[in-house]
Formats: structure tokens, C-alpha cells, sequence
């Protein structure tokens, strides 16, 4: 594969037919309880790629960033991705993607999925819109196995097909998209990186019965809450009895946010993906952003960096701008 060290000229033009631009969105994947399985999108912060036929065969990357990310496309996750759709279109050469990340590496809001996912949208365009949705996500894993070892998809859904999404399995792939009722979401990212690939090692191997019980009766819950547009049974059913206790060790003052947002009127919340983000669910604007009021006091006291992100869920996903 071409390997493009240099920045290229500005990307193509709008309205040149062999380029287009997308948006693509952060997101939040387990939502507590349902690890790998459940994920929704976010409306902010996103990622901005611009993909172009190329003449050449293979996938040239010029970042226009500063995240330094690998630009040899079978180490880069845009990159794997797209290869992974080249190997399906015998008719096409290759691509030069443009990537200008805002999604920050490690930050536990899916910027894997966004680098996988937007690139596959985007190339789907371009091809007349050849593959469909699934097809798109089973490319974008490609991707994500990149950037933990493991391919998996709560992440990507949301990210190509928006709202919330529920994977009933990868292999094979069965995509369940997931009514909701309006929710704000608040998510601190406090500055510490969280490897994916590292909070994977660190998880149990065995489950005890009991708490696995717990477990699938808060995902169910949690699944007929969004369905109902049940606001109660949503924050009860925001509960972690097999995953959170473990990562959660990982992050700077966990518990003290949970609790103190918590009694600032959300719903709930916990660990965004592998983290280090902590993302919590409110019914309106205002008591997101006290939300928010609470996890700035916490970060302040502590002395740690943080960014937090106050939005809502993002119903439409990758968006061709």
C-alpha cells in the first residue's frame, strides 16, 4: 500500500465528483450494562474526513491533524477499513482520505469508530451506495481491530446507522436499531489515556451466576426503558455489576462523579467505552448542564485535565456534509 508521510495539497474541492466529505460522530458504547452490544451517537464532538478516488491503487492518508496517527493504511484504522472495502471492488484502484480528527485517541467516545466508519460512508457514496449498512460495519471492524485486537461493533453501529443501537451478534452480524425517547447526554473525558486494548486485559474471565442474572435483566431493562421512553426504568436499569468494578480503578475520581451527578438529577451513567470518559444521561438541557457543573468541580479539586461535552444523541450518524 501507498504510504504518505508529507501533507498534499488542500483536499478536493466541493462538488468534485470523485471526492466528498463527511462528518462523523463520537460515541458512547456498553452504556453501562451492555458491554459490546449497545452503543448510541453523539452530536458532538465529531471527526471530519474527505475521501477521493485515486488512480493509484490502495489507500494514500495525509492526516490534518496533529495526533500523529499511522499513515500506512494496514496500521491506520481508516486505512484497514477502506482496504477491507477495496478487497469487495475489484472496480476501483484505491482512495486518498483526507483525515482531520477532533475525537481525540483514547478518550474512550469511539474516535476508532469514527476513523473507521466515515471513510466506508464516505466510499460508499462515491460507489452509488453499492453496500449497505451491515456491509459498512463489517468493513469498519476491520478497522477497529486495529485499535484493540478485536473486532467489534458497538461502537461503529451507532456511528453508521445513528441513535442507539443493539448488536445481537457478530457472527453472524444482526443490527437492531433502538427507538429512544429524548435524552441529553454530558460526558467528562478527563486527560489520561485508557489503551482499549489494555482495559480488555484487566477484565475478568469467569462471571459469577448471580451477578451475570443482574446483568442481562438491567440490559433488558435498559433496552425496554429506551423503547417505552421510560425515564425511571432507564436510570434503574444503569447499573454494572461485571464490568465497572473493574475499569472503573482506571480512572481519577469515578465514584465521586457518578454519585455527585447523580444527585444532580441524571438519570445515570458510567464508563463511555473503555473510557477514561464518564458520560451521564439526563431528561432536559438544564440538568445536563449542571451535570456538567459537577464533573468540572470534581476534575478541578482532583487537579486533573479534563474536556466535557454537553449534547444530545445523534439520530442520523456519518453525515455526508
Amino acid at each position: 500500500m501507498i504510504n504518505k508521510h508529507q501533507p498534499a495539497s488542500n483536499p478536493p474541492p466541493a462538488g468534485d465528483v470523485r471526492g466528498v466529505t463527511v462528518s462523523s460522530p463520537a460515541t458512547v458504547a456498553n452504556v453501562v450494562c451492555g458491554f459490546d452490544i449497545l452503543g448510541f451517537a453523539l452530536n458532538s464532538p465529531c471527526d471530519e474526513f474527505t475521501l477521493a478516488l485515486s488512480d493509484e491503487p490502495g489507500v494514500q492518508i495525509i492526516n490534518l491533524d496533529d495526533f500523529n496517527l499511522p499513515t500506512l493504511a494496514e496500521k491506520n484504522v481508516s486505512g484497514a477499513s477502506l482496504l477491507a472495502l477495496l478487497d469487495e471492488t475489484p472496480d476501483v484502484k484505491g482512495f486518498t482520505l483526507y483525515s482531520k480528527k477532533q475525537i481525540k485517541p483514547g478518550s474512550g467516545i469511539g474516535s476508532s469508530a469514527a476513523s473507521a466508519a466515515g471513510p466506508v460512508v464516505a466510499a460508499n457514496h462515491l460507489l452509488g451506495h453499492r453496500f449497505s449498512k451491515q456491509d459498512l460495519v463489517r468493513f469498519a471492524m476491520f478497522g477497529e481491530k486495529v485499535a484493540s485486537g478485536v473486532k467489534h461493533a458497538d461502537n461503529i453501529a451507532p456511528c453508521i446507522y445513528g441513535g442507539v443501537t443493539l448488536i445481537r451478534s457478530i457472527h453472524p452480524l444482526d443490527i437492531i436499531s433502538i427507538e429512544a425517547p429524548p435524552l441529553h447526554v454530558t460526558v467528562v473525558h478527563p486527560q489520561i489515556e485508557v489503551r482499549t486494548s489494555d482495559a480488555r486485559q484487566i477484565l475478568k474471565q469467569q462471571v459469577l451466576l448471580k451477578d451475570a442474572i443482574k446483568q442481562w435483566g438491567n440490559i433488558a431493562g435498559l433496552v425496554a426503558g429506551f423503547i417505552k421512553g421510560d425515564y425511571d426504568l432507564i436510570g434503574r436499569s444503569l447499573e454494572d455489576f461485571i464490568i465497572e468494578p473493574v475499569r472503573s480503578i482506571l480512572i481519577p475520581g469515578f465514584d465521586e462523579v457518578k454519585k455527585n451527578c447523580k444527585s444532580a438529577g441524571a438519570l445515570g451513567g458510567g464508563i463511555s467505552g473503555s473510557g477514561p470518559s464518564i458520560f451521564m444521561l439526563s431528561r432536559d438541557a438544564d440538568t445536563a448542564k449542571a451535570v456538567e457543573v459537577e464533573m468540572i468541580a470534581v476534575y478541578e479539586k482532583i487537579g486533573l485535565a479534563y474536556q466535557t461535552h454537553v449534547t444530545t444523541i445523534n439520530m442520523e450518524g456519518v453525515k455526508i456534509s
